[in-house]
Parts: structure tokens; C-alpha cells; sequence
């Protein structure tokens, strides 16, 4: 029993995302700790460290081919970089030239994509370790070679390399797993904060419960995302070039996709529901099998984790049997002002019956076909002439990577500056914290600021304390490599907390030659000073305030939302096919959600000047949200109608509102004046509401639907309307 209990332990030890990466990263520490302490040249260790943390920043996830190459690019870009501050180093001048330009190139290779980006940031990085390591390196050390320092910190990141490029190729599928858990535990908060829309409270907060859904989609469509890009490393555009397993994942990601669009979607204003059937269990009964479909959700994540099967349960076939039992004694009422209401609960269940469905298929995926196209889009360049193509279109004042880039570019030399007129030889801990700090955009840099700053006292003063309980080197060598493992657990969740543990670590190592104590003034005045720098530089250096582009993001969501509608009424069309074109406009419509979503939270960090119009885009949120949720319940139900007459109808005026979407974010984009009131809009209206009914129930709930999205309408205009003028 005990060892049963063990077992299981260690399984979901094994299961947490940051597990594996931290234990590699301890490996690699500890082999540099063990390696420089034997040796007894304990002033290898910090370039040492320093290389280890170089290559664990330019990390992306990867197949163990695609980690080798990456590999062989990242080495070479460090060598590099290591070998010309060595030599740049004593003329200053030169120095802080060419640092300044190679900031600005290397944030700019960010248009190629994520892995590029990463691997620059980390080249950029592994440059100020360099200098770092010049300012405690002593005369000894020195004299042997000036390759010597580069050296060390290039063997660092190759041991980190190689360990990662090993743990990829035995370990290959474990971060699709944790990414693929992760969607389904998302998908598992967005079900529920969906439910809550259904509770038939008086005076309930129904706008703060539908920014709830919002935000939480937002999150949803993160975790698609991320898991995407995984995927597309292993198996490339193509499915037909992976393995049974890794088309096994793809199943369920696909899978993952459709519950998605079922569970963004809704058939009738909530509020609407909540009042015609107050006294009714039908919408309770909707929220408890809501909240049970979230459960089987996340249990699915779990059971990915834990590399166990998935059992769904049977628990959910009576909630379903007992809603439409509810829903068949409400129809018995023969209540007219119930008729279309009905209609709409009718869909509804019949879209919880699907996504039912669907988690019961998630229990064996490899029985599931793909889906007719099974191609995923690649956004990486193809060519070197794509890659040219893509920096240069970014070359424009316009472009938001141009503007960082220029804007950290320009706070580097500024750090150098300062550092040349307190302390030449030493100060390279300003320029570290303001690369770190320094973000795309306002909110984001005051937030890592705060972080940065409290983070690096609280670890100042848990070294002070350390320093005096345990004076023993070998003690302090190994809360060195602990607490580096610590830092690298929390780097991207919690960022004070790493803070704090890479002070730790980098003192305790510089104390193995005798220098810690002399750091504790420098590391704080330096990281004051950066982050000085880095908040004034995004401050006063084109910056990039969201309120002033509230405009093209509140367009670039309609717009997105247009093209959705269009490619769901081909599908109406021609029948579904889910082909890239469709599924690209689905994922580029909640994508521009949760744009618009992340813009609004950053508004709120920013002064009040340019915050004054968040209140009207959280609003806009609200509307566009619910827009796209009436747009997704026609992807859920699409089904080939060509050949019914009233389609051609239908499909007509579905066309006139995408041009209606497109046509207010044109002129959103154009600052144009937007009419409040649309006469023709307006007659569509009526046009969809008085249109004879139709016993086929998927043209019922088209017309449904286009009506629904035809009333969102007027409020957008509104709204944008006052979003120009107040601009």
C-alpha cells in the first residue's frame, strides 16, 4: 500500500509542468557546482552559471531535432557576442555603439517569430553576463586568456544544451502533454464562469459575470495557442508526418477546438432567459450540467497529466434526459410569449448534448478521425527572402516591435552612460535590470518594475540572513544551486520570487571567491537605477499607450469577427469541412477577443490620462464578446443548407452584416465619423424578425442567430461612435 501510495506520488510529482525543466536545470547547476568545486577553481563558477541561465532563456519548446538546431544556433550567437565584448571592452566609445545597435537588431528579430525572439532576448542577456563576469573575474583569470571567459559561458549553455536536447529526445511528448492539460483545465474555468451567466438571481451582476467569461476565454485562447505551436514542432504542417501518438494529441487538440466553439457559444440574452423562466428549474438545470461538463474537463487534464484513461462517467446522461424533460413541460404550457425563447433552449441543449458528446469521445481518442483537413498553419518564415520581408515590414515608426526595439536600444546606451560616470568597472547590473524590465509597453513594465525592485530586496535581505547562519562555502554552494532552481521554477509565474532567488543565487556565488558582501550596495543602487531608466524610457520614448490605439484594436476584433461569419456561411454552403481557412478565422476572431481583452488590462496600469476611455472599451468587450458568442453558436450547428430556398436568403443577409461589421471598422481604423443609426440596419432587423417561420430546426436557428447579431449592431455604433469622440 505504501508503495502504491509512492507511486502515485511520484506520478504526480512527475505531472507538474515546472517539474521537469526545473530537475534538468538542477542537473546542469549542480554538474557546474560539482565540476568547479573539485576542480578548486571556484571562480569558474559563475560564468559558468551564467551560461546555464543564458541557454535555459533561449529555450523554446522543441522536438529534439529542432532543439539541436537550435542549439546550433544559440552556441555560435553567444560565442560571438562573448568574444566581441571581451575585445570591445576597453574602448568604451566603440563599445557603447555597437552594444546599442546589436540591441536594436536583436529585439527586431522578433518578427521572425517566438523561437528567433527568444533566442536574440537570451544572445542579448549572455552580453551583460559577459560583462558581469569581467567585473569579478580577477587577474589571474585574466592573464591565462581572453577566450577564457567566453568559453566558460558558452560551456555553460552547451551544458544546458545538450542536457535539454537529451531530456527532449527521451521525454518528447511531456510538454504537449502539460499544454494540451492546460487547455482542458482553462476550458474547465471558462465552463463554469459560463454557467454562472444562467443562475436565475435577482440583481444579479450580470456585466461583471460576462467579463468574467470574457477574460476567462481570453486564457482559453492562450492555452490553444501555446499547445498549437508545440504540436507544430513535432509534426510539422502536416499530420501525416507524425508519429500514432503525437496524432493522438492532434485529436485531441482538434477535439479541444470544437468544445471551445460550443462552449463560447450562446443562443439568447441571458438576462432575457433569466427573466421569462425565473420560477422554472430549466436554467439551473443547464448550469449544473454546465458545471459537470466543466469537471469532465478537468479531470480529462489530469488524466493527460497522469498519462492514465479517461473516464467521463455516466452521471451526465440523466442531467441531460431531465433538461429536456424540462424543457418538453415548458412547451406543454403553450405559453406564446415562450415560443422563441423555446427555440433558443432547444439549441441550447442540443449544443450541451454535442459537447457531451465530445468529452465522451475525448475517452478514446485514437478512434476519432481528423478532421478533413488536418493541416495546421505555420506563421514561421519560409525563406530567407520571407524573413527579410517580415523585418522589413516591421520597420516602421508604426510597427510595435519597432518602437520597443528603438526604445531599448536607446535605454541601453543611456545605462551605459550612467555607468561610465558612477563606476566604470563595475555597474553592468543596470543594464541587466533594464533589459529585463523594460517591456513592449507601459502596464506591463510597472508591474516588472515593482517586481524587479521588491523582489531584489527581499533577496538581499534573505542573503544578509543566510550569510551569518551558515558561513561554511560548501552550505552556501549548495543554496546556490537550490536557489537557482527556484529562480527558474517561478521566472514566468512569479516574477518578485524569482527576483528574490536569483539574488540569492548570484551573491552566494560570487561569495564562493570572496566578493558577496561587497555586492549587496551595488546590486540594490543598480537595480534602482535600471529600473529608473527602464520606467522613464517607456514613459518618454514613443510610447506605446493603449487608450491611443484603443481604435484599431476595437476594428482589428470586428474585422476578425466579419471574416468568422463569412466562412461560416460557406460552410452553410458547401458543408462542414472544418478546412484551415475556417478554422484559421475562428482562431484569429478569439484571438482579437482576447487582444482586445489584454489591451483593456493594460489601460488600467496606465495614468489616468490615458485611461479615461477604459470604462467604454470594457463596454465594448461586453458587445463584441457577445457578438462573437452568437457567431459561434452558427459555427456550432453548421450543417449544408444550399439546396433549402430560404438559405439564399439568409446567406444574403449574413453578407450585409460582415459588410456592416467591416464597414464600422473601417472607419474606426480611418478615425471616420460613425452614424450612430443605421436606417438600413435597422430594416434588416426587421426584415430577419418577420421572416415566416421554417419547420427545419438549423434554419430556425440561423435566422435566430442573424437576428441576434443583427440587434448587436446598433449598440456597436454607438460605442464606437463615442470611442471616436472622445479620442
Amino acid at each position: 500500500m505504501n508503495s502504491l501510495s509512492l507511486s502515485h506520488s511520484l506520478r504526480r510529482l512527475w505531472a507538474l509542468e515546472r517539474f521537469g525543466p526545473s530537475l534538468r536545470f538542477f542537473i546542469a547547476l549542480a554538474g557546474c557546482m560539482t565540476w568547479s568545486w573539485y576542480s578548486g577553481q571556484m571562480e569558474l563558477l559563475t560564468p559558468l552559471f551564467l551560461g546555464v541561465i543564458a541557454s535555459a532563456l533561449a529555450e523554446s519548446d522543441d522536438s529534439w531535432q529542432g532543439r539541436l538546431f537550435s542549439l546550433c544556433v544559440t552556441l555560435p550567437c553567444f560565442l560571438l557576442v562573448s568574444v566581441s565584448v571581451q575585445f570591445l571592452h576597453p574602448s568604451p566609445w566603440l563599445f557603447a555603439s555597437v552594444l546599442t545597435c546589436a540591441t536594436f537588431c536583436l529585439i527586431m528579430l522578433g518578427a521572425l517569430g517566438e523561437r528567433y525572439a527568444t533566442i536574440a532576448y537570451a544572445t542579448l542577456i549572455l552580453a551583460i553576463y559577459t560583462m558581469i563576469g569581467l567585473e569579478q573575474s580577477n587577474e589571474a583569470l585574466m592573464s591565462v586568456s581572453i577566450w577564457q571567459q567566453p568559453t566558460l559561458l558558452v560551456t555553460g549553455a552547451a551544458i544546458y544544451g545538450a542536457l535539454s536536447t537529451i531530456w527532449y529526445g527521451i521525454f518528447s511528448q511531456q510538454p504537449l502533454q502539460h499544454s494540451l492539460a492546460r487547455v482542458f483545465r482553462e476550458q474547465c474555468h471558462y465552463l463554469k464562469a459560463k454557467s454562472a451567466l444562467f443562475e436565475p438571481l435577482r440583481n444579479v451582476d450580470l456585466e461583471g459575470h460576462r467579463l468574467a467569461v470574457a477574460t476567462q476565454n481570453s486564457r482559453v485562447v492562450a492555452a490553444l495557442n501555446d499547445t498549437k505551436n508545440i504540436i507544430l514542432h513535432r509534426v510539422g504542417r502536416r499530420s501525416s508526418n507524425s508519429s500514432s501518438k503525437v496524432n493522438r494529441y492532434l485529436k485531441l487538440y482538434f477535439l479541444a477546438q470544437d468544445i471551445h466553439e460550443r462552449a463560447s457559444s450562446s443562443h439568447h440574452p441571458y438576462q432575457k432567459l433569466s427573466e421569462a423562466f425565473f420560477h422554472s428549474d430549466v436554467l439551473f438545470r443547464c448550469l449544473r450540467l454546465l458545471r459537470q461538463q466543466g469537471d469532465g474537463c478537468k479531470a480529462l487534464a489530469k488524466a493527460i497529466e497522469l498519462r492514465q484513461p479517461f473516464d467521463y462517467g455516466g452521471g451526465h446522461s440523466a442531467a441531460l434526459e431531465d433538461l429536456q424533460g424540462a424543457i418538453a413541460y415548458l412547451k406543454q404550457q403553450n405559453n406564446p410569449e415562450w415560443r422563441d425563447l423555446l427555440r433558443s433552449l432547444r439549441a441550447l441543449a442540443n449544443n450541451l448534448s454535442t459537447l457531451d458528446h465530445l468529452l465522451r469521445d475525448a475517452a478514446n481518442p485514437d478512434a476519432l478521425a481528423l478532421s478533413q483537413d488536418s493541416a495546421i498553419l505555420d506563421r514561421d518564415p519560409k525563406s530567407l527572402k520571407e524573413a527579410f520581408e517580415r523585418i522589413r515590414q516591421d520597420f516602421s515608426i508604426h510597427s510595435l516591435l519597432f518602437r520597443h526595439a528603438l526604445r531599448l536600444s536607446i535605454a541601453v546606451a543611456a545605462c551605459y552612460g550612467v555607468m561610465q560616470l558612477l563606476h566604470p568597472d563595475q555597474g553592468y547590473w543596470i543594464l541587466l535590470t533594464t533589459v529585463f524590465v523594460c517591456r513592449p509597453n507601459y502596464g506591463a513594465t510597472r508591474v516588472r518594475l515593482v517586481e524587479r525592485v521588491v523582489g531584489t530586496i527581499l533577496g538581499l535581505g534573505a542573503s544578509w540572513v543566510l550569510f551569518e547562519l551558515f558561513p561554511e562555502l560548501w552550505v552556501q554552494a549548495l543554496i546556490a544551486v537550490a536557489a537557482g532552481v527556484v529562480y527558474f521554477a517561478t521566472r514566468t509565474s512569479h516574477y518578485t520570487i524569482s527576483t528574490a532567488f536569483i539574488t540569492l543565487m548570484v551573491l552566494f556565488c560570487f561569495n564562493q571567491i570572496g566578493d558577496g558582501y561587497n555586492l549587496f550596495l551595488p546590486r540594490l543602487t543598480d537595480t534602482l537605477i535600471g529600473s529608473a531608466i527602464a520606467g522613464l524610457a517607456v514613459f518618454l520614448i514613443l510610447p506605446d499607450w493603449q487608450g491611443r490605439r484603443l481604435n484599431v484594436v476595437l476594428a482589428q476584433t470586428l474585422r476578425h469577427s466579419s471574416r468568422y461569419l463569412k466562412q461560416i456561411m460557406l460552410e452553410y454552403t458547401q458543408g462542414k469541412t472544418d478546412d484551415m481557412a475556417y478554422r484559421v478565422a475562428r482562431r484569429d476572431a478569439h484571438n482579437a477577443d482576447a487582444a482586445l481583452s489584454s489591451t483593456l488590462t493594460n489601460m488600467l496600469k496606465e495614468p489616468g490620462y490615458f485611461r479615461k476611455q477604459t470604462d467604454i472599451g470594457f463596454r465594448f468587450l461586453l458587445l463584441t464578446h457577445t457578438l462573437l458568442s452568437y457567431i459561434s453558436a452558427l459555427g456550432a450547428h453548421r450543417e449544408k443548407l444550399a439546396h433549402a430556398p430560404t438559405y439564399l436568403v439568409l446567406n444574403q443577409e449574413a453578407q450585409l452584416l460582415a459588410d456592416s461589421l467591416e464597414g464600422i471598422a473601417s472607419q474606426l481604423i480611418k478615425r471616420e465619423a460613425i452614424e450612430v443609426h443605421s436606417e438600413a440596419e435597422q430594416l434588416q432587423s426587421y426584415r430577419l424578425r418577420d421572416m415566416p417561420e421554417e419547420e427545419d430546426d438549423t434554419l430556425r436557428l440561423l435566422q435566430t442567430q442573424l437576428l441576434l447579431i443583427s440587434q448587436q449592431l446598433g449598440p456597436i455604433r454607438t460605442l464606437a461612435a463615442h470611442v471616436l469622440s472622445k479620442s
